[in-house]
């Protein structure tokens, strides 16, 4: 086999300046005398995004490649086989091929955060490319990013990813990569030759393409006047439009994931555009703007020539490439839109970066967003080439600042003026404990070794530096917290004031991460360190119990949150457990089950109710529709999950405060528990290789509420199927193993008289029946 010669580090720019988004061209015929073409091979990246095409066909189904990366650092690269394309050609008879490619501005050059900044990472758009052919003598031809290419304007006017993109279908050519035209140099330019300062790299995470297409549910007119449509869906990605107008009129769409006193409602979107604009040819034009894409489930549409109808709209949704792994069903059909809700939030946010938000003008990869979800998002995707991917920006980014995980990564925060109470920017707890909690929700979905390997120098900095953080008395009680953010009972305007008391929270963080990296330490042979990072834990511990929590459980703060931590993870003893559990019972119960936790605690709480034997507090928590609860959006008709319980209030209005978004992942963490406990799956051992299956259905009052569940989940190992449901005295349950995983089965806190079992996989269903007077007797 032959080995391909190394990637060139060098792109090319136009040489002079152009009024669009640049094409790229490079004709080139194959080299005769060495026989037939045995591979092609392209290799391509850009300063931009880049689509790109060989003889008039794109060369792959991707969009908006590379993606995004700490650019600074890392820069990937992707590859493309064409083998088949250019086999059949004879390499004799002389024949071009032209290898093309059209460049947006993308995150390298567009605008990033909230302060309307552009041009965080270069100047110009370039190319990189790289096509090397072998041929069947061993001979390697290579057509690279060199001065023999050329450039020219295209018919993408405007691209940018938060703003929108516009089109001029009159400036279209539909030819213009064609060998046909390869001897035809008209309007074609020099280019530059720049270079790649980044390292070059091939990507682990997935591409980004188009993965389904929705039409719209409805078309009206609003009371302004205004032609709107609903595609029923809160979505990311962009709307393909086909119409047949005069040249020279535009039309243009804006997009918005609300509605607010029936006209679009753009204020969440703050400085994001949110527009195309599409400039018609005369004849039928079909408009895709692929360079940008949106948060959106409204859309209005101004200058459409004649009637505007379904036919002419369809919505492109777009995120990277991940197989689905895990669904979750029930009887009550609320829940079942929550954990749908929590799907889509997943699908519109995992756009090659997991963002906070797909829509306004942030879409950053918000550290502590992830790093609650990604236990969620390893249920319902497989996550892992898309997480480790993104784990090595935060390595990147992390060792270019002495071990201090940023807020956001890639990390443009430190381009930006950052407000006041962010200041001085440090470590935070949870935020930056993602360096630590997201690789480790990879090995216990996955049980990839690797994965820890790969991250461990990357944890065990963070630990190091957060330890150097912790004041004289051993607790992380100095310097800026985001804490429990978004507690819903702080001001819209004050998102950082909690009743939780951020110290509190950070403190048990620590221990939290200190645990982790001792174990992957352990695993990965680390005993020194393991042993090192054992001690930090139990000395904070201590530290912990000593100056926050009384004897009778009483935590510091005595809010939901601080004891929906302690409980999860494990900070107390038997009997201050069990004191704290009655205690956040108690204080669910005195808020009418109503949520009363922010970013941090809500993730966790339904968790430690469970655990502490309150399973009817966690259901009637789950199923309150009041706000704020997880089902009350539900009632308002959102179909992904907001960032705030109130995003829009009651009257239809939206939330006044100046940051709302209504596809927000973090508070659907509550998903994993739904599959974990109500419907009782989750990995015994790292990447199931031992099954734990232990199903809480609801009791007492709230026995009637939820009747059935079922989820089911494509291990390392393969399918794994849980199903119950109550029938009169007994409940019933059915299980799916792969052949050879064992399963232990423990039903014991519904039906008290049965005792843990373990069963085999066989590939085979089997039913089990459990009731309170009789030992439990499966049932083939």
């Amino acid at each position: 086999m032959t080995t391909l010669p190394p990637l060139t580090a060098s792109a090319v720019a136009p040489a002079a300046a152009l009024d669009s988004a640049p094409r790229f061209r490079r004709v080139f015929r194959l080299e005769p005398g060495h026989g037939a073409v045995a591979s092609a091979t392209l290799r391509a990246s850009a300063l931009g995004v880049y689509e790109a095409q060989l003889d008039g066909a794109p060369v792959a189904e991707d969009v908006l490649a590379p993606g995004w990366s700490s650019y600074e650092w890392r820069l990937r690269y992707q590859t493309y086989d064409l083998t088949d394309r250019l086999r059949a050609a004879s390499p004799e008879d002389g024949t071009p091929h032209v290898l093309t490619a059209v460049v947006g501005n993308g995150w390298h050059l567009g605008q990033l955060g909230w302060q309307e900044k552009r041009r965080l990472y270069g100047e110009q758009r370039a190319l990189l490319a790289q096509l090397d052919v072998v041929y069947a003598d061993g001979h390697v031809q290579t057509v690279d990013t060199d001065e023999s290419w050329q450039a020219r304007a295209s018919e993408i006017l405007a691209d940018d990813l938060y703003d929108g993109q516009t089109i001029d279908a009159r400036r279209r050519e539909a030819d213009w990569a064609s060998p046909r035209r390869a001897d035809d140099d008209a309007g074609w330019g020099a280019v530059a030759v720049v270079a790649v300062g980044a390292e070059l790299v091939e990507p682990t995470g997935p591409p980004v393409r188009r993965q389904q297409q929705i039409a719209p549910q409805r078309i009206w007119t609003s009371p302004n006047g205004r032609t709107l449509v609903d595609f029923g869906q809160n979505l990311v990605g962009w709307i393909r439009l086909t119409a047949r107008g005069a040249a020279g009129e535009m039309i243009t769409v804006r997009h918005a994931e609300v509605l607010e006193h029936d006209e679009l409602g753009t204020r969440p979107l703050r400085h994001a555009d949110a527009t195309d604009r599409f400039i018609l040819s005369g004849g039928e034009d079909t408009f895709e703007p692929t360079f940008t894409f949106h948060g959106f489930r409204y859309a209005e549409v101004s200058g459409f020539p004649g009637e505007l109808t379904a036919a002419a709209l369809t919505a492109v949704v777009v995120h990277s490439e991940m197989p689905r792994t895990g669904t979750f069903r029930s009887s009550h059909e609320l829940v079942n839109r929550l954990h749908e809700n929590v799907v889509w939030g997943l699908r519109g946010n995992f756009l090659d970066v997991p963002t906070d938000c797909p829509q306004r003008d942030e879409r950053l990869g918000w550290t502590g967003d992830i790093a609650v979800f990604a236990p969620t998002a390893a249920h319902l995707f497989d996550v892992r080439g898309f997480l480790a991917d993104w784990l090595r920006d935060v390595a990147a980014e992390q060792r270019a600042a002495d071990g201090f995980v940023p807020y956001v990564v890639p990390d443009v925060l430190k381009y930006q003026d950052m407000p006041a109470e962010f200041t001085p920017v440090e470590s935070a707890a949870i935020w930056s404990d993602a360096a630590v909690w997201v690789p480790w929700a990879l090995w216990e979905a996955y049980g990839d070794r690797e994965v820890l390997a790969a991250q461990y120098e990357s944890m065990t900095a963070h630990l190091r530096r957060v330890e150097s953080l912790l004041s004289p008395t051993g607790l992380w009680d100095t310097g800026f917290q985001f804490g429990d953010w978004l507690d819903p009972d702080a001001s819209p305007h004050r998102p950082a004031d909690a009743k939780a008391d951020p110290a509190v929270v950070a403190t048990a963080c620590v221990i939290r991460t200190a645990r982790m990296v001792a174990e992957a330490a352990e695993i990965l042979g680390h005993d020194a360190d393991a042993a090192t990072f054992r001690a930090l834990a139990a000395r904070v511990q201590e530290t912990f119990l000593e100056h926050y929590v009384d004897a009778d459980g009483r935590i510091a703060s005595d809010a939901t949150t601080v004891y929906t931590l302690a409980i999860v993870f494990d900070l107390l003893d038997g009997t201050r457990r069990a004191a704290a559990g009655e205690r956040l019972a108690e204080l669910v119960t005195a808020a009418e089950y109503k949520v009363s936790t922010g970013f941090a605690g809500t993730p966790y709480i339904t968790e430690a109710l469970s655990r502490t034997g309150h399973v009817e507090t966690a259901y009637r928590l789950l199923l309150e529709t009041g706000c704020p609860s997880w089902l009350y959006p539900v009632t308002m008709g959102a179909t992904t999950v907001w960032e705030r319980w109130d995003s829009m209030l009651p009257d239809g209005s939206i939330n006044p405060g100046e940051m709302t978004s209504f596809n927000h992942y973090a508070l659907g963490s509550v998903a994993a528990w739904l599959h974990r406990v109500v419907g009782g799956l989750a990995p015994a051992e790292p990447g199931y290789a031992r099954v734990r299956i232990a199903p809480q259905p609801p009791q007492g009052a709230m026995t009637e509420e939820l009747t059935w569940a079922e989820t089911a989940q494509e291990t390392p190992q393969g399918l794994v199927t849980v199903r119950w449901e109550r029938v009169e005295e007994e409940l019933v349950l059915d299980v799916r193993l792969p052949e050879g995983v064992e399963a232990d089965v423990d039903v014991s806190a519904t039906v008290p008289s049965s005792a843990p079992q373990v069963i085999v996989g066989d590939g085979a269903e089997r039913r089990m029946r459990f009731s309170r007077e009789d030992a439990q007797a499966p049932v083939r």
